[in-house]
């Protein structure tokens, strides 16, 4: 078997030299990466919590790149490139509801041993998932707080908080196709938290009525409640995963933890859409 096996590496004529050339490890950094993980514990199952966390913070700057990106292109009416990018995140928040099923194979005791050495730490400061919250319009000043001893990072964060969002975007679009959107919808603090309103509701419904005219409204109708449905999903099996590993304890970033975490899952991201289901 294996002299058949080196015969099919020789046979394709597959590169095995690298030491003149960038070999896979080279490119994707594979060095820090895979040196980036430092349990501070003697307790076994810390690695996975780290690897956990850090996989799904690359998600998230995946998450950022295509959502900004989205943003802007609606901002320039490239609503083909747009769709792409949004279909694109709804597919990554898949994933990362999926990691919480590994991180759901630590028990109750497995955590509580790790648990001491993780100090404040918490992923309720994490900057990428606060930057993703704010261009998906969950506004909140107060979350610039946690980042406050990190000026590089608080002035990314707080970019985020004062720019219009994903939704802001669609309104602006909806406007500029003809539909009557509210003018304090179109010209406001960004950086205060969307209120729902019957005339922006009034707008969607009449994308919705006849979708064949305003196909692509209708189509970015839809991609953001795909997004706000896997968005939901993310939240709702942090939820559940917090929950089984260590119950209604406090979480270590101080927050009530699960009750906390049940709070945010109330939070609507595009009202309108969502409401227009049952006007229709």
């Amino acid at each position: 078997m294996n002299n058949s096996t080196e015969q099919i590496v020789h046979d394709e004529k597959a590169q095995l030299d690298f030491s003149a050339s960038m070999s896979y490890t080279d490119y994707l950094s594979l060095d820090t990466i895979l040196n980036a993980q430092h349990p501070r514990s003697p307790a076994h199952d810390e690695l996975l919590f780290i690897v956990q966390h850090q996989t799904s913070e690359l998600w998230m700057k995946l998450m950022l790149h295509e959502l900004r990106a989205a943003i802007r292109c609606i901002a320039e009416d490239d609503l083909s490139s747009a769709f792409k990018m949004l279909a694109r995140v709804s597919r990554i928040m898949e994933q990362l509801v999926h990691a919480w099923d590994v991180l759901a194979t630590m028990t109750p005791p497995e955590y509580s041993a790790m648990r001491p050495y993780l100090g404040a730490s918490s992923g309720f400061q994490s900057w990428q998932y606060r930057c993703i919250e704010f261009a998906l319009g969950n506004k909140n000043a107060a979350m610039l707080k946690p980042h406050s001893h990190r000026p590089e990072l608080l002035a990314e964060v707080e970019a985020a908080w004062r720019a219009p969002s994903l939704y802001d975007e669609a309104l602006s679009l909806l406007a500029r196709r003809g539909l009557d959107v509210p003018a304090d919808h179109l010209q406001r603090d960004w950086s205060k938290p969307y209120e729902s309103s019957d005339g922006v509701e009034q707008a969607w419904l009449v994308v919705y009525r006849d979708p064949k005219k305003y196909w692509e409204l209708y189509q970015l109708g839809e991609e953001l409640t795909d997004l706000e449905d896997a968005f939901r999903l993310w939240r709702f099996r942090h939820v559940t995963t917090v929950e089984r590993v260590i119950g209604f304890k406090r979480g270590t970033g101080g927050t009530g933890g699960v009750s906390y975490l049940r709070k945010m899952l109330d939070v609507v991201l595009f009202p309108e859409i969502w409401k227009l289901r049952t006007d229709l």
